[in-house]
């Protein structure tokens, strides 16, 4: 997650931005289970 915001930030995504992809993020690894990507 950290390097997301460090991403965000560089591309100057305003902090409302981030948060909001940050949560998504979030949900998708819950959603799936902390999966690793390759298994997905």
């Amino acid at each position: 997650m950290d390097r997301v915001k460090a991403t965000m930030r560089v591309k100057r995504y305003s902090p409302r931005t981030e948060k909001t992809y940050c949560y998504w993020i979030r949900y998708f690894i819950r959603l799936h289970g902390v999966r690793h990507p390759a298994s997905l």
